[in-house]
């Protein structure tokens, strides 16, 4: 019980310390949980053999990651994304499989041998890419769905590669089999002990000896059990468990719901992560949706970081100091290879720009999966104990490289000057107002101006939102409308008013600037995120800032002195106060905001921020308080010192 406690607090420490430094220095999670495992392991030797059987266990936070992944889609997502699937995913594994072999035969490697290390180095990380695409919200570009295809394409084809794998092992010469066997890193583990793990083990050898047509049936019956079970089983099991009013039990049951999805695939030799994906794709419209993704986030964030921690750990080091160019080699073909590939296939799907390079670096390293495959290659005989080490190696360093990959991505989108997703529209109308953008935001006004018979020239470089509006009669016209002769062929020289409600806040302060310099008589109206931003679109000319969340956040605060006990006109006009007196301290404040400069380290600033804090207390105060010649005071001084509507709000 000791050294069990002692090795999680070794796990735990060495999380806590590097995560946070390597997302300070702006390096993402996933790296400072890799550099973690090295440090503990292959450095200080804090951990051991141990971290091969607990990787395993880990693994489960990729099963439990597509089954969240699952639940952001629905069977319409998933059935638009076939072309996908079909064209780059499975592209993409074939190509890579027959370029790593062939070059692995030109080296007088037997050819099954080739096969097996073609399959191994096809896959990519499913782990450390979605890991790394959600907290970089990525996830929703066309790149970043566009390799979301290729690693479910190929945690498809994980299957018939298992099945594929112990037949290589047929005629295999003598030299590369002497050595095949053995405990190895990323075997399975063995079933233990008990009637479950028996009747297990019996239902398992019992699907692997059906015929094919038997197979089959049963790989589809499992399917249908886990799409049917979800739609009519969800609802009264949740119901059953809510009624003891214990949130354990709810956790419980979504984990029930996974681990048994997991379980149920992996009896008919299906891939775990396959199926709880699909479990989540059916349970995407359920009124537990969330109920569920709030369980098992926390497990899947924890087996995930261990995940990402035994990779580290598990690197040999002894085995790169014994080849280190051999082993850098490796991974450099192998990682220029598959970029090659995929940036031919990002051309061939018509990604460019920022898509073209975020699909290209993102897949270009080994994967996870790839450690099962060495695995069954090695107790088969398909591979020798030195090649299963070099392989190991070259996918652990591969996977270490890739958070670097996605920093290079970042560099090369802030320094090139990329291209379009997809080619501007022609413009064929002209209106008096310009909104560029149409989120939630520019949704909003378009809408409001669409009720009031005003038409508008909408801008958006998103095809999937354009797509969708256009299915609802909203005309928008593609293109990215930081560009200046998108602009001019909007009619910006002619327009009265342009609305800012770009996602990308540099490009909104960019837009901002660049239109006042082409039309100084146009009323920009831009969309804030915070003061910050407020103060960069002040200085780049907007006329009328919206913040983000302000006039919603006045309104709850109404709301509250309402349920306080105040006055429903009080409350409001205690709303209208603050507004004007903010208004009025974010014009000033924006003279004395310094760019680059924290707010904190600028006295002037925050000295100036405190007395306009205190100033508005008073005004209330008074304004409500038992003097009404004060107030009266107050509020006609206030009245006066009110700057015109103009700029922000």
């Amino acid at each position: 019980m000791e050294s069990f406690l002692f090795q999680a607090a070794i796990y735990l420490l060495a999380a806590t310390i590097c995560v946070p430094l390597a997302v300070r220095f702006g390096l993402g999670s996933v790296l400072g949980y890799l550099v973690a495992g090295v440090l503990i392991g292959p450095v200080t030797g804090l951990v051991g053999s141990e971290t091969a059987d607990l990787q395993h266990f880990a693994e489960f936070g990729v099963v439990m990651m597509l089954f969240l992944i699952g639940l952001e889609l629905d069977p319409r997502a998933l059935w638009d994304m076939r072309t996908r699937l079909l064209g780059l995913g499975m592209g993409q594994v074939f190509l890579t499989g027959a370029v790593v072999a062939g070059a692995a035969l030109t080296f007088d490697i037997a050819w099954q041998v080739s096969v097996g290390i073609g399959m191994v180095f096809a896959l990519s990380s499913t782990a450390i890419v979605m890991q790394t695409l959600q907290e970089k919200a990525l996830t929703a570009t066309r790149g970043g769905r566009s390799a979301f295809s290729v690693l479910l394409a190929q945690d498809i084809l994980v299957i018939p590669m298992l099945a594929i794998m112990p037949l290589l092992a047929v005629g295999v010469p003598a030299a590369y089999d002497a050595h095949g066997s053995g405990d190895v890193h990323g075997a399975a583990p063995a079933i233990g002990g008990g009637e479950g793990a028996r009747m297990a083990q019996e239902v398992t050898t019992w699907v692997g000896q059906l015929p094919g047509w038997g197979a089959a049936l049963a790989t589809v019956g499992a399917v249908a059990v886990v799409m049917l079970g979800g739609h009519f089983l969800t609802r009264p099991v949740f119901t059953f468990a809510a009624r003891a009013r214990l949130h354990e039990m709810n956790v419980m049951v979504s984990l029930l719901f996974v681990i048994g999805v997991a379980v149920l695939m992996s009896l008919v030799g299906l891939s775990p992560a396959l199926g709880t994906f699909l479990a989540g794709v059916v349970l995407a419209n359920s009124e537990f949706r969330h109920e569920l993704e709030a369980d098992i986030e926390p497990f899947k964030g924890i087996l995930l970081g261990l995940f990402f921690i035994t990779v580290g750990a598990g690197i040999d080091f002894g085995t790169f100091m014994g080849a280190p160019f051999l082993v850098i080699g490796i991974v450099a073909s192998l990682m220029a290879v598959k970029g090659v590939i995929l940036y031919g296939l990002a051309v061939m799907a018509r990604l460019r720009g920022r898509d073209r390079i975020l699909f290209t670096l993102s897949l270009a390293q080994a994967g996870e999966f790839g450690f099962v495959l060495v695995s069954v290659g090695s107790q088969d005989g398909v591979f020798t104990r030195e090649l299963q080490g070099l392989l190991l190696l070259a996918i652990a360093l591969s996977m270490l490289l890739t958070p670097l990959l996605f920093i290079a991505y970042e560099r090369l989108s802030a320094l090139a000057k990329v291209e379009e997703s997809q080619p501007d529209d022609d413009i064929d109308e002209a209106s008096e107002v310009i909104i560029a953008g149409v989120g939630r935001f520019g949704q909003v006004v378009h809408r409001m101006l669409q009720g009031a018979g005003l038409r508008a020239v909408v801008l958006d470089r998103d095809l999937e939102t354009i797509r969708l509006l256009r299915t609802f009669g909203v005309k928008t016209y593609m293109g990215d409308p930081t560009r200046p002769e998108l602009l001019e062929a909007a009619g910006l020289s002619h327009a009265k008013v342009l609305v800012v409600a770009l996602d990308d806040r540099a490009d909104a302060v960019r837009l901002t600037r660049m239109a006042k310099q082409a039309n100084p008589d146009i009323h920009v109206i831009a969309r804030g995120y915070d003061r910050v931003h407020v103060y960069e679109l002040y200085r780049a000319g907007a006329d009328q800032i919206v913040r983000e969340l302000f006039d919603s956040s006045l309104r709850a605060g109404r709301y509250v002195l309402e349920q306080l006990g105040w006055s429903e006109g009080d409350a409001h006009v205690a709303r209208e106060a603050f507004y004007r007196h903010d208004r009025a301290a974010m014009l000033e404040l924006a003279k004395l905001w310094k760019p680059g400069v924290p707010v904190a380290d600028n006295p002037e600033y925050a000295a100036r921020a405190r007395e306009f804090s205190k100033e508005l207390e008073n005004a209330l105060l008074t304004r409500f308080g038992e003097n009404p010649e004060a107030a009266e005071a107050a509020e006609a001084a206030e009245t006066e010192t009110v700057p015109p509507p103009g700029k922000s709000g």
